[in-house]
């Protein structure tokens, strides 16, 4: 099967999915992680931007992604360019990668980057005639999605990431400058215990939350 996780940011991917992308892998699925933003001077130096794509590519070796896209839009200002250029980018990526399944950022959060991809996605994944459309899902990071208000994001579909939560949390290790201490959510301690929380509410070990847009079959 062919998976496209589409991230903002680096580390959404991690943080969202990461253990459902692990799983994939450990499936034998083919995996394509498209990342939309990068940090940008003045506000970053150089050398942090290229820290934090090499802490990108390294977490995507950890949860077994070969395949990763820069997009390399401004970080924070997805909501100011023309809506054409990100829905563009995004389509290109999907029609390069043929994906079955396309994991996208949450469709409403405190972070705006988050929806404008998730927007991009439901553009380039409609079923149109003739076009094979992908199963869409919008997944969720604990670090924005939780704090918005009446948010329009509601989970409906779990995965059972058990085995693979050791391996989501190795993949946040290599993203150092986003780490935490606990008890803010981009901890290692609350990352799994967050993972834990969406497992009980489903009886399981460990889970990942996800919102199912839409799955023809």
């Amino acid at each position: 099967m062919r998976i496209l996780c589409l991230a903002a940011h680096p580390d959404d991917e991690t943080l969202g999915v990461g253990g459902t992308l692990a799983r994939h892998a450990a499936d034998g699925d083919a995996l394509t992680l498209v990342v939309a933003t990068r940090a940008t001077a003045p506000r970053w130096s150089e050398a942090v931007i290229a820290e934090k794509r090499r802490e990108c590519l390294a977490a995507a070796t950890r949860l077994g992604i070969d395949d990763v896209r820069f997009l390399d839009f401004p970080t924070m200002h997805l909501n100011a360019l023309p809506a054409i250029d990100v829905n563009d980018a995004v389509a290109r990526e999907i029609e390069r990668a043929r994906p079955q399944v396309v994991y996208a950022p949450p469709c409403d959060d405190l972070n705006r980057d988050h929806a404008v991809i998730f927007d991009a996605a439901l553009v380039a994944t409609r079923p149109l005639g003739g076009r094979e459309a992908p199963t869409l899902y919008s997944y969720e990071i604990p670090t924005t999605t939780r704090f918005n208000l009446a948010s329009r994001w509601t989970a409906n579909t779990y995965v059972d990431i058990s085995d693979f939560v050791e391996t989501k949390l190795a993949a946040m290790r290599e993203y150092a400058s986003e780490l935490r201490p606990s008890p803010h959510p981009r901890s290692e301690e609350s990352i799994r215990v967050f993972g834990r929380e969406r497992g009980a509410a489903v009886g399981l070990g460990c889970a990942e939350a996800l919102m199912l847009v839409r799955a023809l079959r």
